[in-house]
């Protein structure tokens, strides 16, 4: 993935829609700040979809010197060199810093809806998410595990549900979950050849078409320690594994494996592949967390429009101190913006 600028040098012709996220969370600490560098670095143009009078009461706690516009999402644009556009989603958020209130959830839910059917009409080249927090949501009826599987839905066509897969994305590491906010035991019962070959095939073509990458290399990770020992430490690399390998090579997919994941993400290795797809949450989490904690990327594939994601979490500690670091927000948003330019 070396190869992919993240600076985009031609910027989509639409502004980007962000999502308000979790009001109590630093959602809106770190669009602030972000806007404030707009012109520092180059971003490009997006819109917040919340309430003004929310962002003005968090701008205040911050002490942050902004201005913001209450526009509709065709003047976002030209408002956002003097003012941070703010669209409404007809629902007020009244949650404080750090202080989580459930009356909030129909804010956050409000906002990501806003977001998608504004992508999906035209009005936005992409979605970016700020952070969300599921135990507030699910306190309020959502049934979804998280953002991606909401998004799925949103997504959905004539009936028809697309797989969502999430990649964390950033400038030396890309990698992707083939199970993913699910426990271990579950991860396990769910793995299976056929999922490992469509997580792969939306992973090689939207690398090609959203990435800019000719001939995607993609290594599969095994799943259990030293990819199984030839079978001695488990058979999954052999019965489950190979199999899907087998199906991707005819496909004309580069894959690679299944590779001890203990030595797939050492700077050596991370040089032979674009993107390591691995078994299960957190092998694949906890080596991109290592490396690229603070500008890592939350990329959802196999959507019908580009969606991306700070790496983290909703921070409640911080939420409101001037405290909280832009740096993956940003990161998401030129991201966005590349990939979006890419498509176009």
């Amino acid at each position: 993935m070396a190869n992919f600028a993240v600076e985009p040098s031609i910027k989509p012709s639409k502004p980007l829609a962000l999502t308000l996220g979790e009001p109590a969370g630093i959602g809106p600490d770190i669009t602030i700040a972000a806007w404030l560098r707009r012109r520092e670095l180059n971003l490009p143009a997006f819109y917040l979809l919340g309430d003004e009078a929310f962002v003005a009461r968090r701008a205040k706690a911050l002490g942050a010197d902004i201005r913001i516009a209450s526009v509709g999402a065709g003047e976002a644009a030209a408002a956002f060199s003097e003012a941070l556009p703010v669209v409404a989603t007809g629902e007020s958020a009244t949650a404080e810093p750090g202080k989580p209130d459930d009356a909030s959830a129909p804010a956050a839910l409000a906002s990501i809806r806003r977001a998608v059917t504004d992508v999906r009409e035209g009005r936005a080249s992409a979605v970016v998410t700020n952070p969300i927090a599921k135990s507030v949501l699910y306190r309020s009826g959502f049934r979804h595990p998280g953002h991606t599987e909401y998004l799925a839905e949103l997504a959905a066509e004539n009936g028809r549900v697309p797989q969502p897969v999430m990649m964390l994305w950033s400038p030396r590491l890309a990698v992707v979950p083939v199970t993913i906010h699910v426990s271990l035991r579950d991860a396990l019962a769910q793995l299976t050849s056929e999922l490992i070959v469509s997580t792969v095939r939306i992973v090689a073509t939207e690398l090609k078409s959203r990435f800019g990458v000719e001939r995607p290399r993609i290594a599969i990770s095994g799943l259990n320690p030293h990819a199984g020992e030839d079978g001695s430490l488990g058979h999954e690399e052999q019965t489950v594994i190979a199999p899907a390998l087998k199906v991707l090579r005819k496909d004309g997919i580069e894959a690679r494996g299944p590779l001890p994941a203990d030595t797939m993400f050492h700077e050596a290795a991370r040089a032979t592949y674009d993107c390591a797809v691995c078994m299960y949450h957190d092998q694949a989490l906890i080596p991109i967390k290592t490396v690229a904690f603070d500008d890592a990327v939350n990329v959802t594939l196999g959507l019908p429009f580009i969606r991306t994601s700070p790496d983290h979490g909703t921070a409640f500690d911080i939420a409101g101190t001037a405290k909280a670091n832009p740096a993956s927000l940003i990161a998401a948003l030129k991201l966005a913006s590349r990939m979006a330019a890419a498509q176009s």
